[in-house]
């Protein structure tokens, strides 16, 4: 059956009006046209609704059980359909989800989770592990936020670039190559651990320097930057990594950062999201707040 939903709009004022004559100057219509709408909320709901009592009309049984809800559904239907209120951090619960490089997160993830606490409390972040490209979970909702050094190639998932990274080396102190300057053959000729969670054991630096006819030795693969860097503090395996997403992770091990002998580009930063969010003030709140603390990785300190 096709329910006419103004009608809920007409009962809930009949209802809170207790009169054809008060519903119809509360919805500016004419007492005919309200009158009219009570017969046909009468034969949806096979109940009278209001009964005449004397000069007066009072609720019947049914309509009095049903007044709280049809007011209750009347106002959820204006505050969804009327324009967006100021969105207030305080009274906020709801949860995120993020898919960020687990060296970004890493880096930078307790100041965001500090700053979203101390702003709005009741939102809670899933820090969800980087399972690649998948532009299908940003779609589908099931992603709020992801980072990626690459802009997306559908239309329909924003991008803002928060920052450029540089490539560096990291070693253990006391390994062989912080001794004099290294050359790109030094660096070739070391052992290196490369980061991929699918086990790569290639990326563009061994492009980079096939083009100078050298060729490097990696001797394994590993699943993260904090492996890698672990990895790097109790071996004399060589990591490059980004620089700045790495950087507390590096001092906290005590590892000794080099600069890569090879001219490669710097590495962009992007945050990405779907468009469905572009209006979303919440979010909108938390991918500025992302944005801000992510770029200030990217800040030289004072």
């Amino acid at each position: 059956m096709q329910v006419d939903l103004n009608l809920l709009t007409a009962l809930d004022a009949l209802l809170e009006e207790g009169s054809v004559t008060g519903a119809a100057e509360r919805l500016h219509l004419t007492p005919p046209a309200m009158s009219r709408s009570l017969g046909r909320i009468r034969k949806a709901t096979g109940d009278q609704i209001l009964v005449r009592t004397g000069r007066t009309m009072v609720p019947t049984t049914r309509a009095l059980a049903m007044h709280a809800q049809v007011h209750a559904l009347v106002q959820q239907a204006h505050q969804l359909l009327s324009a967006q209120q100021e969105l207030d951090l305080a009274a906020l619960d709801r949860t995120f989800t993020l898919r960020w490089h687990d060296a970004l997160t890493a880096a930078c993830g307790t100041a965001l989770l500090a700053a979203v606490h101390h702003q709005a409390p009741g939102v809670r972040l899933r820090l969800s592990a980087e399972p690649g490209t998948d532009d299908a979970e940003l779609r589908r909702g099931e992603v709020d936020l992801e980072s990626s050094s690459e802009v997306p190639a559908l239309p329909d998932i924003r991008h803002r670039l928060v920052g450029r990274d540089r490539l560096v080396v990291a070693v253990r102190e006391g390994h062989p190559l912080t001794e004099g300057v290294l050359s790109v053959e030094r660096y070739a000729a070391a052992e290196h651990l490369a980061v991929s969670r699918r086990g790569s054991l290639r990326d563009p630096v061994d492009d980079a320097l096939a083009d100078r006819g050298l060729e490097r030795c990696v001797v394994a693969a590993g699943p993260t930057a904090s492996f890698a860097l672990q990895l790097a503090h109790d071996t004399d395996l060589v990591v490059t990594l980004p620089d700045a997403v790495t950087r507390s992770a590096r001092d906290r091990l005590g590892l000794v950062t080099l600069p890569l002998p090879l001219p490669l580009p710097e590495v962009p930063l992007h945050l990405l999201w779907h468009q469905r969010y572009d209006t979303d003030r919440a979010h909108a709140w938390l991918r500025d707040l992302a944005t801000t603390t992510v770029r200030a990785l990217f800040t030289p300190a004072t």
